[in-house]
């Protein structure tokens, strides 16, 4: 029995020893990165953005206003309707100015009727002095009544006209073509001159910016400023800088931003933009040239000899939609390789 249990050890023993001079040990093989399409980092001078909120608005804001005093009897428009140059959106009235047109009608027919007896009695004149009976002095006399009456005649019309005008004047007009914002003034309500009763856009739409004084210098017209695309739905995501305001208020200078295709169903919306306000060295490389797994983005990196190692990179969107910045993890003259697709 002893024999036997040392018989079986010993092929064991020799089991195990021909199974350890059969193993090989694994040595990893290093992937070599091909000579085509490989990028040099280089350094190179970008525009220094900044963001900024902006608000979508039109270039100017037409205000109709009230021509006279009295009670405003009808409001045709609403927020959000569109409404032409000049089309009566509103009517005011004063009781009073039909009063005085009034009396200016009976001031009209008094003085036409005492200019028609002057034209008659200037008739008779006439024809009496071609007959000898009455002297030059008496003609003359009648003429000059009889143009009196013909002046008191018209000065009587025309402040009937001015009083017609005046009432005229209770209608409303849009003084620019665009859309209602405002028009929040009930029927019924007691207006006066110059009161505002609706407030209506003018001009082209645009993306209006605000920049503190010290950084809006570097503001030009024409330079290019990005735009959110998620916030203009669709429209177009840049636009250019159209105008700068030459005041300073409350410390921020307004610039003025077009852009094809703005929206304007909603005035007033924020939307954000990105300004140039200066340029500064920076490292960009085009995005596909970067990989993010699971959250982190990784560069291959060419090391000496070929070898290809991926590096943890940190990143930010680039000048192009095609392009990122490098913030961390590469340096000028690296050598990288494209990268494979993200997880």
């Amino acid at each position: 029995m002893a024999l036997r249990l040392h018989t079986i050890a010993a092929l064991g023993v020799a089991l195990l020893v021909a199974a350890c001079g059969d193993t090989k040990p694994s040595v990893p093989v290093a992937q070599t990165a091909p000579m085509a399409g490989r990028l040099t980092v280089q350094a190179r001078t970008v525009a220094d953005e900044k963001p900024v909120p902006g608000t979508l608005t039109t270039r100017d804001m037409a205000e109709a206003r009230a021509r006279i005093s009295g009670v405003l009897v009808a409001l045709s428009v609403k927020e959000g309707d569109l409404v032409r140059q000049g089309q009566v959106i509103a009517r005011v009235k004063d009781d009073r100015l039909t009063l005085q047109t009034g009396a200016f009608d009976a001031q009209v027919a008094a003085a036409a009727a005492e200019a028609a007896r002057a034209q008659a009695d200037l008739a008779r004149t006439r024809d009496l002095f071609s007959h000898g009976v009455y002297a030059q002095a008496r003609l003359d006399q009648v003429e000059a009544q009889a143009k009196a009456a013909n002046a008191n005649l018209n000065a009587a019309r025309a402040q009937r006209g001015a009083s017609a005008e005046l009432g005229a004047q209770g209608a409303i007009l849009a003084p620019a073509a665009g859309r209602v914002l405002v028009a929040d003034v009930p029927v019924g309500s007691v207006v006066m001159p110059g009161q505002t009763v609706a407030t209506i856009t003018a001009g082209p739409m645009v993306v209006r910016i605000e920049l503190p004084e010290g950084q809006a210098r570097a503001l030009r017209v024409g330079d290019v400023v990005p735009l959110a695309a998620d916030d203009l739905r669709g429209a177009a995501t840049q636009g250019t800088i159209s105008q700068v305001y030459p005041s300073v208020t409350g410390g921020q200078v307004t610039a003025d931003v077009t852009a094809p295709n703005l929206p304007q169903d909603l005035i007033g919306q924020r939307v954000r933009a990105r300004i140039k306000v200066g340029e500064r060295r920076a490292l960009v490389i085009p995005r596909r040239y970067a990989v993010t797994r699971f959250g982190v983005d990784y560069a291959r990196l060419v090391r000496e000899g070929g070898t290809v190692s991926e590096t943890p990179i940190q990143t930010t969107a680039g000048p192009t939609p095609d392009t990122i910045e490098v913030l961390s993890g590469l340096r000028a003259g690296d050598v990288l390789t494209p990268a494979g697709p993200s997880k």
